[in-house]
């Protein structure tokens, strides 16, 4: 089927950053278009390609990056401040209503801080040469970059290590993904999509290592050089980030996200950290209560226990559990005044129905993914919880995504005064 051209108004923005347009046909996504645009748009089926802007959003503005409309790094660059924080309290906002909830919904919190601390360069070999960047919107093919303006100042020598790289591994000719996070100790990076390196790759790979300054090399996960150990600092302790952990994608949404768990469980005597990798909310939470931290990854955990060991903090028990497979009862959730759940994007619906289950009467919720963010807390209001507040917080700028934090407080049985007996 051929494109086709056609002028179109811009309804609305969908939830991928798109601009949608009603036409008879059903609706059109046409990609960096603005609600209230008059637009002329290659239209091929639902899928369009901005072709001219026939009348400017009045909040439409300049992108910050040459790369923006090539690079698929950011969806949305060119919608002003307000227009854009909107946008992204109403993706949270829309999730809710599609779950039935409703909340008290704030206004979006922007955490982005310096920039993005960890970002994955990926490497192709289009005609045997090596291509180091971010990847195209909707496609596969590299954009390659000299500068991204996201990036935080711990990031500053990651591209020309990824171009090192990708040319000491090109007679290889394999698709890597390099990921590079920005610590305290300087540069890690990690390499996936080789396989084992021969004698020669390694030599030469310890050899950019040293000449860069790196903190550490993997691959894989495996650690090929450590000339220091790569050093984060969560509240009162430090932790050695494990290969490819998880972790926030800025410090300052790490910490916004951190403060408003740590207020909201205050007082709390006993906290279970569902999904706790390396104790970005555990480790600030052990500071003034005793914390049980959950997670499937090993290596995460065992560095939260060295790190909370070496902070003096209150206990902080770590324990491996897949909570997807097995999420802890109602039974073992017992022994818990409060809860803090931190899940994957594919969200925590076991683990909710089994909280539901509970007499936990505090939880604190974060979230990556709105809709699944809503479908878990429906699970929670079903049950009888409070949903007490919703804060949409922006650590991913330009983006489609957003984080959510929320509060869910089962209510305190209201007890009946005895009328005093008749005499």
């Amino acid at each position: 089927m051929s494109a086709t051209k056609a002028a179109l108004i811009i309804d609305r923005l969908g939830e991928r950053g798109e601009g949608i347009a009603r036409t008879p046909e059903g609706l059109v996504f046409i990609p960096y278009a603005l609600p209230g645009e008059a637009i002329l748009a290659e239209i091929d089926g639902s899928r369009g390609k901005l072709a001219a802007i026939i009348a400017a959003s009045p909040d439409r503005i300049a992108a910050r990056c040459p790369y923006f409309g090539g690079c698929g790094g950011c969806a949305v660059q060119t919608l002003a401040a307000p227009a854009y924080a909107q946008w992204k309290r109403d993706l949270v906002a829309s999730a809710l209503c599609h779950a039935g909830l409703s909340a008290e919904i704030m206004a979006l919190a922007d955490a982005h801080g310096e920039g993005r601390r960890r970002a994955a360069f990926h490497v192709r070999y289009p005609g045997g040469h090596p291509s180091t960047g971010f990847m195209e919107a909707r496609a596969h093919t590299i954009v390659e970059i000299d500068a991204c303006p996201l990036l935080a100042p711990s990031l500053e020598k990651a591209l020309p290590v990824a171009r090192a790289i990708a040319t000491a591994l090109a007679p290889s000719q394999k698709p890597l993904d390099i990921l590079m996070t920005g610590t305290q100790s300087g540069l890690d990076a990690d390499i996936r999509g080789h396989g084992p390196f021969n004698q020669k790759q390694a030599q030469e790979l310890v050899r950019i290592a040293f000449e860069f300054g790196l903190a550490r090399l993997s691959n894989h996960g495996e650690v090929l050089i450590a000339q220091r150990a790569p050093l984060l600092a969560i509240g009162k302790a430090t932790v050695i980030l494990p290969p490819r952990a998880f972790l926030q994608a800025t410090k300052a949404g790490e910490e916004a996200l951190a403060a408003r768990v740590c207020a909201a469980l205050a007082g709390a005597k006993h906290i279970a950290d569902l999904f706790s990798g390396i104790g970005t909310f555990a480790l600030r939470l052990a500071e003034f209560a005793a914390v049980d931290a959950f997670d499937l990854d090993e290596t995460a955990l065992a560095a939260l226990a060295k790190g909370a060991h070496a902070a003096h903090l209150r206990p902080a028990a770590v324990r491996r559990r897949d909570l997807f497979r097995q999420p802890l009862s109602p039974k073992e959730l017992e022994i818990f005044d409060a809860a803090v759940f931190d899940p994957p994007r594919a969200g925590a619906e076991n683990q909710a129905r089994a909280l539901a289950a509970s007499p936990v009467p505090l939880i604190a919720a974060v979230s990556c993914n709105p809709k699944t963010f809503a479908r878990d807390a429906a699970i929670l209001c079903a049950a009888g919880y409070e949903l007490a507040r919703v804060e949409p917080i922006d650590q991913f700028r330009h983006s489609r995504h957003v984080e959510v934090f929320a509060c869910f407080r089962r209510p305190v049985p209201c007890r009946r005064k005895r009328r005093p007996l008749l005499g």
